[in-house]
């Protein structure tokens, strides 16, 4: 099967089926929960996996249970209705917790090395992820959820489509992702926002909110997608990795598919904060 095809074969089956995860509600998104805490777990280990073949790490099971900590923790202070922040002293105990762990250690050559490479993983991958949780318990976090992730996906198909039908002369200008074109993510961008537009000319009764509020969020959450996705080329470019894994058919590793949602996840809540004054 070429890459094309299994690239539209995951578009039009995987595409349904995380929108209809995300369309159950049940115990504030239980099954959305669930896929945010593996996603969180798996691209941790894709991503220790590429980092420990050039840098020094702790034990993988600390790196592992510090990324899930972050999602479970998460979804645990929705239940009981906690302070969201909380997540973010989470992630100060376990970066105490490792500093702790390398006062154990025999050699102290590699402490810092460690201690930083660690908590990158944990951060990239637990508690930025977090911010897809905190949309779980806004209102109508079906539809601002459902957005957050057309936008996404939009944006990175419409780059793709515009890249490939126009983008031929136009590549390279981009270091950490010499393949990408500048008029792919311009039809990225542009494909997001009008995809933001239609979203709330069908569901006007929930983006009550002007079109150039809409907009502006399609805009930074495209800008921010397409950042995390070079976020993540550089990341593979400077551990000589081509894909973070094999995961996921025609596109790599897992982490090769939520790179942008990893980075817009946290731009795009503080655009619904600032342009809708919803959180």
């Amino acid at each position: 099967m070429s890459k094309v095809a299994k690239r539209l074969l995951l578009f039009f089956i995987g595409l349904p089926i995380v929108m209809a995860i995300v369309y159950v509600k049940f115990l504030n998104h239980l099954p959305l929960q669930l896929v945010i805490a593996a996603a969180s777990v798996l691209s941790a280990n894709e991503f220790y996996n590429m980092l420990r073949k050039k840098s020094k790490l702790f034990p993988k099971p600390f790196i592992l249970i510090g990324a899930a900590l972050q999602p479970y923790c998460a979804y645990f202070f929705i239940l009981f209705g906690l302070p969201m922040e909380l997540t973010l002293w989470v992630f100060v105990l376990e970066a105490i917790i490792l500093m702790v762990i390398s006062i154990l250690s025999k050699t102290f050559t590699d402490s810092v090395i460690k201690i930083s490479n660690s908590l990158l993983i944990i951060f990239y991958c637990g508690f930025l992820v977090t911010f897809l949780s905190r949309m779980t318990i806004l209102d109508n976090s079906r539809y601002w959820i459902a957005l957050f992730l057309i936008l996404v996906f939009m944006c990175d198909s419409f780059a793709w489509l515009f890249g490939v039908l126009f983008g031929k002369n136009n590549r390279g200008y981009i270091p950490a992702s010499p393949n990408k074109s500048i008029v792919g993510f311009i039809g990225g961008i542009l494909g997001a926002i009008a995809c933001g537009v239609l979203f709330k000319f069908y569901f006007e009764d929930v983006v009550i909110y002007s079109y150039w509020r809409v907009i502006v969020l399609g805009f930074i959450t495209s800008i921010a997608g397409i950042i995390g996705d070079l976020i993540e080329s550089v990341i593979k470019r400077s551990l000589d990795s081509k894909d973070s894994g094999n995961l996921i058919p025609g596109r790599g590793g897992l982490l090769d598919s939520i790179d942008s949602i990893i980075i817009a996840a946290p731009v795009y809540y503080a655009g619904i904060y600032f342009l809708f004054g919803i959180a």
